[in-house]
């Protein structure tokens, strides 16, 4: 396998061609409709994936806000490129040692999926020839380009998809590695490294959606398969080692094929409606119950090879279905999954002698009311199939979360570029680059030895708080007073523990209220092993820290109090205390920890326990 990612940063400085903030928003202003078509590319032509998106016919509905502005809703010609978000770029562009070029560029990526109102997007190149280390490799960067975010969807159907319009424009870092990549594994190792490495600018976007990685994956034999807009790190490893699983599998197929003389036929589509013409139900009762069709083509020598393989769960099936979901349908029936969905052995025969097909070959099935849209649907399964023969076609995928991939449209290719017209160039002088050098960060590396060095923290846990993008918060809580082991834990234990029982993505409060908990902590309030529970109701929606500790009832334990509880369990437990003198702490301490649930701090449990031990031994009153 080799692969190569392509890692999209989000930055916070302003949007990239107008003056307008980078921020989502859910306040929105009247929407307006917009028809796309594709445009020439710079050398004439029309762009595949271009044309492919175009072929939907879908209408587009936009709804800007107050973080939009005339530039994106494109009638009004951009500004000049964001100076800062440029010096982002140059300052990871120096970090990596990559070639800057000598002048900024903007160029029209030619995009008609509905996400730019102009129907393309604005990338520069900034810098090219990189290289990353990682662990005891060297991977090169292939090039750094600094690019507008695409507009968010947030609703669709057949005909109309609907995008918000506050993250067009937000400013992009892609950064391109080579395909030096070998193993799921090591996919995942260099994104974290990219990723650090941008955090360590401290001008970038946090959060879910703000960093996306596309990665690109081939096996010895197949082709280039882009999985386009990966969002889960710990899932990257899977993404690549799946689409390794996939291709072998394709590559396989495509012997089998060959060996058995399998062709694709050229003629048109049959009308199988009397066929099934008695279901009442299933994907394939479209005649009984909608007045619609079911159309069928033959596939010589595809019998068998349609559906799962041994040892795994990827299926050529599931690539077809793919292409007539791109059509608009909802998938296909294929012969490999027959007798089922309410037809029995009965319809297979008579499928088979309308189609003229001998058990070596296989069929397929699409129905709906629309015979135009499964005509085009079949078509596109028609070629898919005969790329099977061929082993495995470039395209691009979406990642689903499990882990597989589906098809979404052909790669795209050199013919969806042409110059912006709009912008200037813009230099990359002498003098941009010294104030640029000046100002580099500290590397990964760096931080996480200064990190070790002044606050004593262990590797591991410095590691989690720069890979984590955590340092930012680490420091200004620190600076308040706070211990830094304390941060430190919140941080990178109690923060994703709580995300993951307040059943959200990702917790991210405010340096204000996590510094609120900690000052809850510090003065007794609540213990330190009650900052997850309160941490997780803030996660369930509690307003405050005050309303989250309310909500989980930590609050109330005075020191008199603890102390009358903690009497009160070893006198229960005396006899286990005379028997086990200072050894019956342990058990004790289990018993006393479920009582208090983090209405005060351990040590200071732990001490009390210790003294009422000592006090049951040697008979003094508390």
């Amino acid at each position: 396998m080799k692969a190569g990612l392509e890692v999209h940063q989000q930055l916070s400085t302003g949007k990239l061609f107008c003056g307008c903030p980078s921020e989502l928003t859910e306040e929105t202003y009247p929407s307006f409709l917009r028809r796309l078509r594709p445009a020439q590319g710079e050398d004439r032509s029309v762009d595949v994936a271009a044309a492919f998106q175009a072929s939907r016919g879908l209408t587009f509905r936009y709804e800007p806000g107050p973080s939009s502005c005339l530039v994106e809703l494109d009638e009004e010609p951009p500004h000049d490129l964001n100076p800062e978000a440029l010096d982002v770029a140059l300052t990871f562009a120096l970090l990596v040692g990559a070639r800057l070029v000598d002048e900024i560029e903007v160029m029209r990526k030619i995009v008609v999926d509905g996400s730019n109102t102009a129907g393309f997007q604005r990338t520069a190149l900034v810098a090219v020839d990189g290289e990353l280390s990682v662990g005891d490799r060297l991977y090169g960067i292939q090039s750094i380009c600094l690019e507008e975010d695409a507009a968010r969807k947030v609703g669709e159907n057949d005909a109309e998809v609907v995008y918000r319009l506050d993250r067009l424009g937000i400013p992009l870092i892609e950064v391109a590695t080579a395909p030096d990549i070998t193993s799921g594994t090591e996919a995942r190792a260099v994104a974290e490294e990219i990723g650090a490495l941008l955090r360590a600018t401290r001008r970038v976007r946090r959060g879910i959606g703000t960093i996306r990685e596309d990665l690109n994956v081939s096996t010895e034999g197949g082709s280039r398969i882009e999985i386009k807009g990966v969002q889960e790190l710990r899932l990257i490893a899977t993404y690549a080692e799946r689409e390794e699983a996939r291709q072998r599998l394709l590559l396989e197929v495509r012997e089998a094929l060959r060996a058995r003389g399998a062709h694709v036929p050229d003629g048109e589509p049959v009308d199988l409606s009397s066929v099934f013409s008695d279901l009442r139900s299933g994907p394939l009762s479209a005649p009984s119950r909608h007045d619609g069709v079911v159309l069928g083509l033959g596939l010589p020598g595809f019998g068998g090879l349609l559906g799962p393989r041994p040892g795994t769960e990827e299926r050529l099936g599931r690539e077809l279905a793919d292409q007539a979901r791109s059509a608009g349908l909802k998938g296909l029936v294929h012969s490999d999954e027959l007798p089922g969905y309410g037809a029995t052995d009965r319809h297979v025969k008579a499928v088979r002698e309308r189609l003229a097909l001998s058990e070596a070959d296989a069929f397929v099935l699409v129905a709906g009311p629309s015979p135009r849209l499964l005509s085009m649907a079949l078509a596109r399964v028609l070629g898919r199939a005969a790329a099977a023969l061929e082993g495995v076609p470039g395209e691009t995928r979406d990642p689903l979360p499990d882990g597989r991939t589906r098809y979404s449209r052909p790669l795209p290719g050199r013919h969806r570029m042409y110059p912006e017209t709009d912008i200037p160039p813009v230099p990359v002088t002498a003098a941009l680059l010294d104030r640029v050098r000046r100002g580099l960060p500290e590397r990964p590396s760096e931080l996480q030895a200064r990190l070790a060095r002044v606050h004593g923290l262990g590797a591991e846990v410095v590691r989690q708080l720069v890979y984590g993008g955590r340092v930012d918060r680490f420091e200004a809580l620190t600076a308040r007073g706070h211990p830094a082991a304390l941060v430190a834990r919140l941080l990178s234990q109690d923060l994703p523990a709580a995300a993951e029982a307040g059943a959200v993505a990702e917790l991210d409060p405010s340096t204000e209220t996590l510094d609120e908990l900690l000052r809850a902590t510090s003065t007794g309030r609540i213990g330190k092993e009650g900052m997850p529970a309160v941490l997780a109701a803030l996660a369930r929606g509690a307003p405050s820290v005050d309303a989250a500790i309310a909500t989980t009832g930590l609050e109330g334990l005075s020191p008199e109090a603890l102390r009358e509880l903690v009497e009160r369990l070893v006198h229960g437990q005396a006899e286990l205390v005379h028997a086990r003198g200072n050894d019956a702490f342990s058990p004790l301490m289990g018993d006393v920890m479920r009582e208090v649930r983090g209405r005060r701090d351990g040590r200071e449990v732990a001490a009390e326990l210790r003294r009422a031990i000592e006090r049951e031994l040697h008979g003094t009153a508390g």
